[in-house]
């Protein structure tokens, strides 16, 4: 039995958690390689098991990227909704900030996705995020330039089939 192009295909829910850490150098930044070879830059954090409460995922994500242990969050800071119909999918990014994270910094992922991190100023954070995703780049750099009080909803449409043909739009009202 094939299947029509105009059936319509499941689409894919995930939810993924993004952390916020600050230090005195700075805001951490990881490095990871994507399918393909593709490398870009974002704050540590990730998918969010079934079952697993948002904070907890986001807790073991940290530990399991970057060695270091959160006790606390505060926020969410901001939160993410992406929506690429063309590719089957839907995502949620729910960002917290840092609260007193100890532990030594290692890059031992699991998922073999994060190679390396590095401290960068707010103020050049921007710099290694000039080839992530604008999900990925915009929140965190208008978060580390503005420091709103209150959670800030971004939302974007994802146009196109193929990552190197990828239109990507800011949908959200407080589009700046």
């Amino acid at each position: 039995m094939s299947v029509s192009p105009d059936t319509p295909q499941p689409v894919r829910h995930w939810t993924v958690g993004g952390a916020v850490i600050e230090g005195p150098d700075g805001v951490l930044l990881v490095r990871n390689r994507r399918q393909g070879g593709v490398v870009d830059w974002s704050p540590p954090g990730g998918v969010i098991d079934v079952g697993e409460e948002l904070v907890e995922g986001l807790s073991r994500e940290v530990t399991e990227e970057t060695g270091l242990v959160v006790p606390s969050w505060r926020g969410p800071l901001y939160e993410i909704r992406c929506s690429a119909p063309q590719l089957g999918w839907e995502l949620r990014v729910v960002a917290y900030g840092a609260e007193h994270p100890g532990g030594e910094l290692s890059f031992d992922d699991p998922d073999g996705i994060v190679e390396t991190g590095e401290w960068f100023r707010a103020e050049r954070s921007h710099e290694p995020l000039v080839d992530s995703p604008p999900w990925v780049r915009e929140p965190l750099v208008e978060f580390l330039t503005h420091r709103w009080a209150n959670t800030r909803r971004f939302s974007y449409l994802i146009e196109g089939d193929r990552r190197a043909d990828l239109r990507v739009t800011r949908t959200d009202p407080d589009e700046r």
